[in-house]
C-alpha cells in the first residue's frame, strides 16, 4: 500500500513532533487538566455546585455549546471566525418549536426544516466568504441579521413549548445521564475522529494553516473552506435541537447566550485563531469549564459578570499566544501533511 500523503514516515522526527503537537490529547490535556482544577476548587469553595442535582443540570448545557463550539472550530480552524451563532440557534430553536406548536405529528417536519435551513445558511456563508471574497465577519455578521429576520418573521417574538416527544427524546435518561450528553459525546467523537483520523481531515486542517501552500500541494482549498461552513451549519443544527429539548420554552433569541461561549471554548481548547490545527474534544473540555464557572459562580452568588470577563480573556490570551506559535504551527503541519509526497 503507497504511504499515506499527508503522514510522516512512522518513527522519524516530524512523525514523533506531530504526534505530540497535532494528536488529540496533546491538544486537550492543558484545558482538560484546568477543568479538573475547576472542580477541585469548586468541590473546596462550593461544595453544593458538584451535587447531583447542580451536575445534572449542567451537563446538558455543557454539551449544548460544546456541540455549537464544535462547528465554531471547524471554521476557525479555516482562519474565520462565525457571528452568526446566535441567528443559527435562535431559528433552530423557533423552528422545532413554532412549527409542532405541541403537536408531535409535525416534528419530524420542523426537524427537516431546521436541517435545510441552517445547513443552507451554512453554506451561503461559505460561498459568500470563498466565492465573492467578502470577509468572514461581515459575512456571518450580515448572515446574523438576516436569520434574525426570519426568527421575528416566524415567532413573532413570542417563545412556544417544546414538543413532549423532543422533550423526552432528548432529557430521558441512559446510565445515569441525560440522552442530551450520549447524544453531544457521538457527535462529537465523530467528529474529532472525521478531522484527525482522515486524509480529508488532515488536508483540512493543513488547509486552513495556509491557502497559498494549499494551492501549490493542488489541494482545493476552496472545498475545504465551503465544507468548515456547511459542517458548521449541522452543528448548529444538532445543538438548537438539544437545546429546544432541554427548555421547556425556549426564548425565540435563545441563541444569544452562545456566541462569546463558543468563541472563547475554541480558544480555551488551544484551537489556533490563524486556522489550521485544532481539536473537537479540547473544544469539549473548554465549554465544560465555562459551564462549571458559571455554575460555581451561580451558587455562590456572585457576579454573573465574572464568567464574561473570563471569556473574554481567554479570546484576549489565545490571539496573543496564537500570534506568536503561529507561524510554528503552520510550518510543522505541512511538513505533516507534506510528508512522502
Amino acid at each position: 500500500m503507497a504511504p499515506d500523503p499527508t503522514e510522516p514516515p512512522p518513527g522519524s522526527s516530524a512523525h514523533s513532533w506531530a504526534t505530540l503537537r497535532f494528536g488529540w490529547p496533546s491538544a486537550a490535556v492543558g484545558i482538560w487538566i484546568a477543568t479538573l482544577a475547576l472542580f477541585a476548587v469548586s468541590a473546596v469553595v462550593q461544595p453544593q455546585s458538584l451535587s447531583l442535582g447542580s451536575l445534572s443540570g449542567m451537563l446538558p448545557f455543557a454539551a449544548i455549546l460544546a456541540v455549537v463550539a464544535a462547528g465554531q472550530t471547524l471554521i476557525v480552524q479555516q482562519g474565520g471566525i462565525d457571528l452568526s451563532v446566535p441567528g443559527m440557534v435562535s431559528l433552530g430553536v423557533v423552528l422545532v418549536t413554532r412549527i409542532p406548536n405541541g403537536d408531535e405529528s409535525k416534528l419530524p417536519l420542523a426537524v427537516g426544516l431546521c436541517v435545510v435551513a441552517l445547513v443552507g445558511a451554512g453554506l451561503l456563508n461559505g460561498l459568500i466568504v470563498n466565492r465573492i471574497g467578502i470577509t468572514p465577519i461581515v459575512t456571518t455578521l450580515g448572515m446574523n441579521a438576516l436569520l434574525f429576520g426570519l426568527v421575528i418573521f416566524i415567532s413573532g417574538g413570542t417563545p412556544r413549548d417544546t414538543t413532549a416527544l423532543l422533550q423526552r427524546l432528548v432529557t430521558d435518561t441512559f446510565l445515569g445521564l441525560g440522552r442530551v450528553v450520549w447524544i453531544a459525546l457521538v457527535v462529537l467523537v465523530i467528529l474529532q475522529v472525521l478531522v484527525k483520523r482522515t486524509t480529508q481531515g488532515r488536508r483540512f486542517e493543513a488547509v486552513g494553516a495556509s491557502r497559498a501552500a494549499a494551492r501549490a500541494a493542488g489541494f482545493p482549498s476552496v472545498r475545504y473552506e465551503i465544507a468548515a461552513y456547511l459542517g458548521a451549519g449541522l452543528m448548529y443544527c444538532i445543538g438548537s435541537l438539544l437545546l429546544a429539548g432541554v427548555v421547556k420554552t425556549p426564548s425565540a433569541f435563545q441563541g444569544n447566550n452562545y456566541l462569546l461561549p463558543s468563541v472563547a471554548a475554541v480558544v480555551l481548547g488551544g484551537t489556533s485563531l490563524l486556522g489550521g490545527p485544532g481539536s473537537i474534544i479540547a473544544t469539549a473540555g473548554g465549554a465544560l469549564f465555562l459551564t462549571q464557572l458559571q455554575q460555581l459562580l451561580r451558587t455562590t452568588d456572585l457576579n454573573a459578570g465574572v464568567v464574561l470577563i473570563v471569556q473574554a480573556l481567554a479570546i484576549a490570551v489565545g490571539v496573543a499566544v496564537n500570534s506568536l506559535r503561529g507561524a510554528p504551527l503552520n510550518l510543522g503541519l505541512w511538513r505533516k501533511a507534506e510528508a512522502g509526497r
